[in-house]
């Protein structure tokens, strides 16, 4: 219970400097267009969790299932990839300054990365 406990506290605190490099990228810098790398991230995960419920497959068939589950992996690899390729083209354009693309992209990769920390962590064994 302790363990579960303090890796909740430990990914909380690196949710929230994920959360505090976004938001400090767009206000330091007077440009929001930053903070559309939090809708990416937190977006991203939602197609490997839909296409995993979709695809359950019987005992019967067993390669019934993969083609929807590595679409939602093709899915999900392209969002992580914008999210990092957004914030370089908006740097590219000099829409957003360098540092608050680092700083975007810094953050973006924390928050995406704790959000699939809590699904390791805390993912359900399935028994028969």
């Amino acid at each position: 219970m302790a363990a579960g406990l303090k890796t909740i506290i430990a990914l909380s605190f690196v949710l929230a400097i994920g959360f505090l490099l976004v938001i400090l990228s767009a206000a330091l810098f007077h440009n929001f267009l930053t903070l559309l790398v939090v809708a990416t991230y937190v977006v991203a995960p939602l197609p490997n969790f839909i296409c995993a419920k979709c695809a359950n497959p019987d005992d019967f068939m067993g390669d019934a299932g993969y083609a929807v589950v590595d679409f939602g992996r093709f899915v999900t690899g392209f969002l992580v990839v914008m999210g990092i390729a957004l914030p370089v083209l908006l740097a590219h354009c000099a829409l957003i300054q360098v540092p608050a693309m680092a700083m975007s992209i810094i953050g973006g990769l924390l928050i995406y990365g704790t959000i699939i920390s809590f699904t390791q962590f805390f993912k359900e064994e399935q028994d028969f």
